[in-house]
Order: structure tokens, then C-alpha cells, then sequence
């Protein structure tokens, strides 16, 4: 028991540390994950409110890890060296989820290529466009984000898609692209741009294998609904 000049919280940390070690991430709440992170930042201080405010904020612990930093700057009690705590991990998580795809045919971690993709753009505030390449053994070669755009448009140009797709001598691409709206539905504009850039690497000789859109709700694949 604490003595009365100490804390409510006295111990927590180390008990929460005994908690990770002995039992695993499992055994923990998402607010106990990110007191972890957050003991990192601050040395000092009960974490749990923070963490908590965190998750009612962002709605999830992806939510919280997707957050910009100006987003978490915003949080009352967030400081600078909290925020790249939580960034860092979001960041590694990306590597590593884009390390296990690198180099092998893309299509026998199929849901490790959706895991990241969503990770990676889910819940992004406006649409990226995101292709990867891929070698005449369908391994990733690289993975790009050629374009950037607003809440409900991005600019494609099919002539950079193939021209890049060129550069890296790839024999095939995959195109994924966001709706920060949250529903990964095709839309017109979708169907209309991906037919475009299919037909241009069709002259010469590289293969859209699919396109997928992402979103909060879900994923859609072109290739599976029949648009490509």
C-alpha cells in the first residue's frame, strides 16, 4: 500500500511493466498499451487519464498511432517528445508490415498486403495514390505514393503510372488509392482512371493486376468486383 504522502498511481508503472513482460500485449488493454508508450515521453505522472482521452478522441489505438502530429499535439498534455513516442511506433509498425512484402510474389501474403495497405491509408484526412510494382514473379520491387490530393480527389496521370513503372523496369503494377470518407465504394471517376491507366500499360506490355481502394469500412478490390 502506498504510504500517504505518495501517489494513487505509485507502483502502477512498474506493476504495468511486470504486467507486458510476464503475460504479454495480449493481457493488456489498449489505454495500458499506450500508458507504455506514454511512460517512454514522461518519466513522471499518471498516464491513464491521457491514455484514455487519447482513445475517446481517435476512437481506436490505430486511430490514436494514424493521428498527425499536429492532430496529437492538440491533445491537452500531449508535449512534443509524447507525440514522436507514438509516431516512432506507427512509423515502425509501417516498415516492418513493407519489409515482410518486399521481394516476395505479392500474391501469397495477399492479406498481408491488405493489412498494410489499410494501415498505411485507411485513415489518412485525403487521398493518396499508392502504386506497387512488381517483378515478372509478382514480388514487390518497390512501393510508391506518386500522388496526393484532397478529401475526395486525387490527380492521376496514366502516363507517370507507366512511366515509372518503366524506370524500375517492373512487369506489373497494383494501384491502391484511399476515401478518407471511410467507404472504399468505386466510384465513376475510380472506374474511368483505372481504365485509362490499364489501357496505357496494356501498349506496352505491363499488366494492372488490380486496384484497390481503402477506406475505414473496408477494402475494395476492382479485379474481385468484376472492373478490371
Amino acid at each position: 500500500m502506498p504510504v500517504p504522502d505518495q501517489p494513487h498511481y505509485h507502483g502502477h508503472r512498474q506493476r504495468l511493466r511486470q504486467k507486458f513482460l510476464q503475460a504479454g500485449a495480449e493481457a493488456l488493454a489498449d489505454y495500458e498499451l499506450l500508458e507504455l508508450l506514454l511512460f517512454q515521453a514522461q518519466p513522471r505522472g499518471d498516464m491513464k487519464p491521457l491514455a484514455k482521452d487519447l482513445l475517446r478522441r481517435f476512437g481506436s489505438l490505430p486511430g490514436v498511432l494514424a493521428a498527425t502530429p499536429a492532430e496529437l499535439a492538440g491533445v491537452e498534455g500531449m508535449g512534443e517528445a509524447s507525440v514522436v513516442a507514438l509516431k516512432i511506433v506507427h512509423a515502425a509498425g509501417l516498415r516492418a508490415a513493407q519489409r515482410e512484402l518486399l521481394d516476395r510474389p505479392i500474391f501469397s501474403s495477399w492479406d498481408k498486403v491488405l493489412d498494410y495497405c489499410h494501415a498505411s491509408m485507411a485513415r489518412e484526412k485525403v487521398e493518396q495514390f499508392r502504386l506497387l510494382f512488381l517483378d515478372s514473379r509478382n514480388a514487390l520491387i518497390a512501393d510508391e505514393v506518386q500522388q496526393t490530393g484532397t478529401v475526395n480527389h486525387t490527380p492521376v496521370y496514366p502516363r507517370e503510372v507507366v512511366r515509372r513503372a518503366l524506370e524500375l523496369r517492373a512487369s506489373a503494377l497494383i494501384m491502391v488509392h484511399n476515401h478518407p470518407s471511410g467507404d472504399p465504394t468505386p466510384s465513376k471517376d475510380d472506374i474511368a482512371m483505372t481504365r485509362e491507366v490499364k489501357d496505357a500499360a496494356d501498349k506496352l506490355g505491363i499488366v494492372l493486376h488490380d486496384h484497390i481502394v481503402v477506406g475505414r469500412k473496408g477494402h475494395a478490390s476492382f479485379k474481385a468486383l468484376g472492373l478490371i
